[in-house]
């Protein structure tokens, strides 16, 4: 799944609201902001924002369906920028202004992580499942790390809208079979299972130092670490120094199946607030 960074509305001009602009006899003096230190303020304004948005977090809009029932197309999302480290790639239109990476570390298993895709240098979402030197498989869409089998219990199915889903039956929407994994180091989420697809039987491959195994929510439909890395497909197992950031939260939903005309149509049930 690939992931756009969102842009904000730029802000609108400041008023003059100070009290020397209207003392008596400071009226010519008070009426306008001299050029300079406007501009003064813009620049300043200016390295706050990419400052923040370089070492703090930043927005990016989610465009696909790979990582439901955790996310969904038409999410914007915040993601954290300081947990595995800054990099050219924390810099708008990666500048190169922070040379390799620093403070560097490696994602928890279970973590969402926004990483550039080896040869289209898109920004991509998946979670994190294997780490280095972790041995991950899968068969029969059960997944198994170093030998093990990761927990696997059957919640209640996933309402997922036919804009969304594959193959649903009417225009009110379907239910998609919907199971919560859970991993070694505690940390759960929601799977989608479509039925039996190819990519259900994987491996086994062990992690190399410096890579991850990353598997989006929605199985069967999610390009990953299953597939070679290609253009617009399969990412391979990701390279750390192609992290980005880690996806914290989800500050608007707005309904894949919804139209911009009609606002009520916006918001996605459940998908507003920290993601699991």
């Amino acid at each position: 799944m690939t992931v756009r960074p969102f842009i904000g509305r730029r802000a609108g001009p400041l008023e003059n609201t100070g009290t020397a602009a209207n003392a008596p006899g400071n009226a010519a003096q008070g009426e306008h902001v001299p050029a300079r230190s406007f501009a003064s303020f813009l620049l300043k304004l200016l390295l706050i924002v990419l400052a923040f948005r370089i070492l703090v977090a930043a927005p990016f809009a989610i465009p696909s369906q790979s990582m439901l029932p955790t996310l969904s197309d038409g999410d914007f999302i915040i993601a954290s920028k300081w947990p595995y480290g800054w990099s050219r790639l924390s810099v708008p239109f990666d500048l190169p202004l922070i040379a390799g990476r620093l403070k560097p570390a490696t994602p928890e298993r279970g973590d969402v992580v926004i990483f550039r895709h080896p040869l289209n240098r898109s920004d991509y979402i998946k979670r994190a499942i294997g780490l280095p030197g972790d041995v991950v498989m899968l068969r029969d869409g059960q997944l198994y790390l170093n030998g093990g089998a990761v927990m696997r219990d059957k919640v209640a199915d996933a309402a997922v809208h036919p804009a969304v889903a594959v193959a649903c039956a009417g225009p009110a929407g379907c239910r998609v079979a919907a199971y919560r994994e859970t991993l070694p180091n505690g940390r759960g989420y929601v799977v989608l299972d479509l039925g039996r697809t190819p990519q259900d039987d994987f491996g086994p491959v062990r992690v190399p130092p410096g890579r991850l195994f990353v598997l989006g929510d929605n199985r069967d439909r999610s390009a990953d670490s299953r597939f070679p890395a290609r253009p617009g497909g399969g990412v391979g197992l990701v390279d750390q120094e192609q992290l980005v950031g880690r996806a914290e939260l989800v500050a608007f939903s707005r309904d894949a199946a919804g139209d911009w005309l009609r606002p009520s149509t916006w918001f996605g049930a459940g998908r507003i607030g920290p993601i699991e």
